[in-house]
Protein backbone atom coordinates (compact mmCIF):
# COMPACT_ATOMS: atom_id res chain seq x y z
CA UNK A 1 0.00 0.00 0.00
CA UNK A 2 2.70 2.47 0.94
CA UNK A 3 4.63 1.80 -2.25
CA UNK A 4 1.47 2.29 -4.31
CA UNK A 5 0.62 5.61 -2.64
CA UNK A 6 4.17 6.83 -3.01
CA UNK A 7 4.29 5.96 -6.70
CA UNK A 8 1.23 8.12 -7.30
CA UNK A 9 3.23 11.14 -6.15
CA UNK A 10 5.83 10.93 -8.88
CA UNK A 11 5.94 13.72 -11.44
CA UNK A 12 4.71 16.40 -9.01
CA UNK A 13 7.10 19.13 -7.87
CA UNK A 14 7.03 21.38 -4.81
CA UNK A 15 7.43 24.99 -5.91
CA UNK A 16 9.57 25.94 -2.93
CA UNK A 17 11.83 28.34 -4.72
CA UNK A 18 9.02 30.73 -5.57
CA UNK A 19 7.40 30.78 -2.14
CA UNK A 20 7.19 34.11 -0.35
CA UNK A 21 7.56 33.18 3.32
CA UNK A 22 5.51 34.89 6.02
CA UNK A 23 7.64 35.21 9.13
CA UNK A 24 4.62 36.01 11.28
CA UNK A 25 3.67 32.34 11.43
CA UNK A 26 7.01 31.36 12.97
CA UNK A 27 7.64 34.39 15.19
CA UNK A 28 9.00 33.75 18.66
CA UNK A 29 12.04 31.58 17.97
CA UNK A 30 14.64 32.25 20.65
CA UNK A 31 17.79 34.04 19.63
CA UNK A 32 21.00 32.07 19.58
CA UNK A 33 23.36 32.38 22.52
CA UNK A 34 26.80 33.72 21.56
CA UNK A 35 29.69 31.46 22.40
CA UNK A 36 27.72 28.20 22.40
CA UNK A 37 26.28 25.88 19.78
CA UNK A 38 22.51 26.17 19.81
CA UNK A 39 20.33 23.61 18.03
CA UNK A 40 17.26 24.67 16.05
CA UNK A 41 14.68 21.98 15.26
CA UNK A 42 12.29 22.09 12.30
CA UNK A 43 9.96 19.08 12.35
CA UNK A 44 7.24 18.52 9.74
CA UNK A 45 4.62 15.83 9.19
CA UNK A 46 3.90 16.14 5.49
CA UNK A 47 1.24 13.54 4.64
CA UNK A 48 -2.11 14.84 5.89
CA UNK A 49 -4.39 11.83 5.33
CA UNK A 50 -2.64 9.71 8.01
CA UNK A 51 -2.24 10.90 11.59
CA UNK A 52 0.93 8.92 12.30
CA UNK A 53 3.03 11.56 10.56
CA UNK A 54 1.68 14.39 12.72
CA UNK A 55 2.28 12.29 15.83
CA UNK A 56 5.82 11.41 14.75
CA UNK A 57 6.73 15.01 13.92
CA UNK A 58 5.56 16.16 17.35
CA UNK A 59 7.23 13.32 19.21
CA UNK A 60 10.52 13.74 17.37
CA UNK A 61 10.60 17.46 18.16
CA UNK A 62 9.95 16.88 21.87
CA UNK A 63 12.80 14.38 22.16
CA UNK A 64 15.23 16.51 20.14
CA UNK A 65 14.35 19.56 22.24
CA UNK A 66 15.07 17.66 25.42
CA UNK A 67 18.34 16.13 24.23
CA UNK A 68 19.77 19.30 22.69
CA UNK A 69 18.38 22.02 24.98
CA UNK A 70 16.33 23.37 22.07
CA UNK A 71 13.21 24.50 23.92
CA UNK A 72 12.06 27.73 22.32
CA UNK A 73 14.15 26.95 19.25
CA UNK A 74 11.84 24.57 17.44
CA UNK A 75 9.07 24.77 14.86
CA UNK A 76 6.64 21.84 14.53
CA UNK A 77 3.87 21.74 11.96
CA UNK A 78 1.93 18.99 10.20
CA UNK A 79 -0.71 18.48 7.57
CA UNK A 80 -3.79 16.65 8.88
CA UNK A 81 -7.14 15.48 7.58
CA UNK A 82 -8.62 18.84 8.56
CA UNK A 83 -5.71 21.27 8.38
CA UNK A 84 -3.11 22.28 5.80
CA UNK A 85 -0.34 23.19 8.21
CA UNK A 86 2.96 22.10 6.62
CA UNK A 87 2.51 23.78 3.25
CA UNK A 88 5.49 24.52 0.99
CA UNK A 89 5.13 28.20 1.89
CA UNK A 90 5.19 27.47 5.61
CA UNK A 91 8.23 25.23 5.32
CA UNK A 92 10.14 28.04 3.66
CA UNK A 93 8.85 30.52 6.26
CA UNK A 94 10.11 28.31 9.08
CA UNK A 95 13.52 27.88 7.48
CA UNK A 96 13.81 31.63 6.90
CA UNK A 97 12.73 32.37 10.48
CA UNK A 98 15.43 30.10 11.86
CA UNK A 99 17.92 31.82 9.60
CA UNK A 100 17.05 35.16 11.16
CA UNK A 101 17.96 34.16 14.72
CA UNK A 102 20.76 31.58 14.48
CA UNK A 103 24.48 32.11 13.97
CA UNK A 104 25.29 30.39 10.66
CA UNK A 105 28.81 29.41 11.68
CA UNK A 106 28.07 28.46 15.28
CA UNK A 107 24.65 26.77 15.41
CA UNK A 108 23.10 23.57 14.04
CA UNK A 109 19.74 23.08 12.31
CA UNK A 110 17.95 19.72 12.58
CA UNK A 111 15.28 19.20 9.91
CA UNK A 112 12.88 16.26 10.41
CA UNK A 113 10.56 15.18 7.60
CA UNK A 114 8.10 12.31 7.99
CA UNK A 115 5.82 11.11 5.19
CA UNK A 116 5.29 8.50 2.50
CA UNK A 117 8.11 8.26 -0.02
CA UNK A 118 8.97 7.11 -3.49
CA UNK A 119 12.18 6.64 -5.50
CA UNK A 120 12.37 10.37 -6.36
CA UNK A 121 11.39 11.98 -3.06
CA UNK A 122 8.70 12.18 -0.39
CA UNK A 123 5.06 13.24 -0.58
CA UNK A 124 3.49 16.42 0.74
CA UNK A 125 -0.32 16.33 0.96
CA UNK A 126 -2.05 19.39 2.43
CA UNK A 127 -5.78 19.40 1.76
CA UNK A 128 -6.25 18.76 -1.95
CA UNK A 129 -2.71 19.80 -2.79
CA UNK A 130 -0.36 16.84 -3.44
CA UNK A 131 3.29 17.40 -4.33
CA UNK A 132 6.64 15.67 -4.38
CA UNK A 133 9.48 16.98 -2.21
CA UNK A 134 12.77 16.15 -3.91
CA UNK A 135 16.33 16.29 -2.57
CA UNK A 136 16.74 19.55 -4.50
CA UNK A 137 13.75 21.04 -2.65
CA UNK A 138 15.16 19.97 0.71
CA UNK A 139 18.52 21.47 -0.19
CA UNK A 140 16.72 24.79 -0.73
CA UNK A 141 15.09 24.47 2.68
CA UNK A 142 18.39 23.78 4.41
CA UNK A 143 20.11 26.61 2.57
CA UNK A 144 17.34 29.02 3.55
CA UNK A 145 18.22 28.48 7.23
CA UNK A 146 21.74 29.82 6.49
CA UNK A 147 23.17 27.21 8.90
CA UNK A 148 26.53 25.82 7.84
CA UNK A 149 26.03 22.68 9.96
CA UNK A 150 22.83 20.75 9.31
CA UNK A 151 21.14 17.47 10.23
CA UNK A 152 18.44 15.99 8.00
CA UNK A 153 16.30 13.10 9.29
CA UNK A 154 13.82 11.61 6.81
CA UNK A 155 11.34 8.96 7.93
CA UNK A 156 9.84 7.59 4.71
CA UNK A 157 10.09 4.79 2.16
CA UNK A 158 13.04 5.02 -0.24
CA UNK A 159 14.41 7.96 1.75
CA UNK A 160 18.01 6.88 1.20
CA UNK A 161 17.92 9.07 -1.90
CA UNK A 162 18.35 12.04 0.43
CA UNK A 163 21.51 10.56 1.95
CA UNK A 164 22.92 9.93 -1.51
CA UNK A 165 22.17 13.45 -2.76
CA UNK A 166 22.67 15.71 0.27
CA UNK A 167 25.20 14.23 2.69
CA UNK A 168 28.58 15.92 3.11
CA UNK A 169 30.93 16.77 5.95
CA UNK A 170 28.63 19.57 7.19
CA UNK A 171 25.34 17.80 6.45
CA UNK A 172 24.46 14.66 8.41
CA UNK A 173 21.66 12.69 6.76
CA UNK A 174 19.74 9.93 8.54
CA UNK A 175 16.99 8.04 6.70
CA UNK A 176 14.49 5.33 7.55
CA UNK A 177 15.32 3.27 4.47
CA UNK A 178 17.76 2.77 1.64
CA UNK A 179 17.07 4.42 -1.70
CA UNK A 180 15.62 1.17 -3.06
CA UNK A 181 13.72 -0.05 0.02
CA UNK A 182 10.34 0.68 1.63
CA UNK A 183 9.99 1.30 5.35
CA UNK A 184 7.09 0.28 7.56
CA UNK A 185 4.64 1.29 10.26
CA UNK A 186 2.69 4.13 8.61
CA UNK A 187 -0.67 3.02 10.03
CA UNK A 188 -3.28 5.73 10.61
CA UNK A 189 -3.69 6.18 14.34
CA UNK A 190 -0.22 4.88 15.21
CA UNK A 191 2.07 7.02 17.36
CA UNK A 192 5.27 6.21 15.45
CA UNK A 193 6.45 4.52 12.30
CA UNK A 194 8.80 1.59 12.89
CA UNK A 195 11.86 3.76 12.30
CA UNK A 196 10.53 6.69 14.32
CA UNK A 197 9.87 4.43 17.28
CA UNK A 198 13.31 2.84 17.08
CA UNK A 199 15.30 6.03 16.52
CA UNK A 200 13.48 8.83 18.35
CA UNK A 201 11.36 7.02 20.92
CA UNK A 202 13.82 4.36 22.02
CA UNK A 203 17.43 5.03 20.97
CA UNK A 204 17.63 8.83 21.14
CA UNK A 205 15.94 9.15 24.53
CA UNK A 206 18.99 7.67 26.19
CA UNK A 207 21.77 8.68 23.79
CA UNK A 208 22.62 12.20 22.62
CA UNK A 209 25.11 11.16 19.95
CA UNK A 210 23.07 10.89 16.78
CA UNK A 211 25.38 8.36 15.15
CA UNK A 212 25.35 6.07 18.20
CA UNK A 213 21.56 6.35 18.51
CA UNK A 214 21.24 5.53 14.82
CA UNK A 215 23.25 2.33 15.11
CA UNK A 216 21.06 1.14 17.97
CA UNK A 217 17.91 2.10 16.07
CA UNK A 218 19.04 0.30 12.93
CA UNK A 219 19.38 -2.91 14.90
CA UNK A 220 16.02 -2.44 16.60
CA UNK A 221 14.07 -1.75 13.43
CA UNK A 222 15.79 -4.53 11.47
CA UNK A 223 14.98 -7.06 14.20
CA UNK A 224 11.35 -5.94 14.22
CA UNK A 225 11.01 -6.12 10.45
CA UNK A 226 12.43 -9.63 10.35
CA UNK A 227 10.15 -10.80 13.16
CA UNK A 228 7.15 -9.52 11.23
CA UNK A 229 8.23 -11.01 7.91
CA UNK A 230 9.35 -7.85 6.09
CA UNK A 231 12.50 -7.42 4.05
CA UNK A 232 14.74 -5.04 6.03
CA UNK A 233 14.38 -1.37 5.14
CA UNK A 234 18.13 -0.81 5.63
CA UNK A 235 18.19 2.64 7.30
CA UNK A 236 21.01 4.93 6.20
CA UNK A 237 23.41 7.41 7.80
CA UNK A 238 25.85 9.49 5.76
CA UNK A 239 28.08 12.54 6.04
CA UNK A 240 28.11 14.89 8.99
CA UNK A 241 31.61 14.43 10.41
CA UNK A 242 31.88 18.15 11.22
CA UNK A 243 28.31 18.28 12.53
CA UNK A 244 28.88 15.40 14.93
CA UNK A 245 32.07 17.03 16.15
CA UNK A 246 30.25 20.32 16.79
CA UNK A 247 27.38 18.63 18.60
CA UNK A 248 29.78 16.55 20.66
CA UNK A 249 31.62 19.67 21.77
CA UNK A 250 28.45 21.04 23.32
Amino acid sequence: MRRLIASCMLGLLVALGGAAPSLGQTAGLAQQRPGRTDVYVLSFGLWGPQSVFESEARGAARILEAQFDAKGRSVVRSNTKRRAGATPQFLMAAAAAAGQVLDPAEDVVVLVLTSHGGPDGIGLVSGRDARLVTPGDVRQLLDRTRAQHRVLIVSACYSGIFARELADARTLVITAAAADRPSFGCRDGATWTYFGDAFFNRALRGERRLDVAFERARGLVTDRERREGFDPSNPQIAGGSQVLQRLGAR
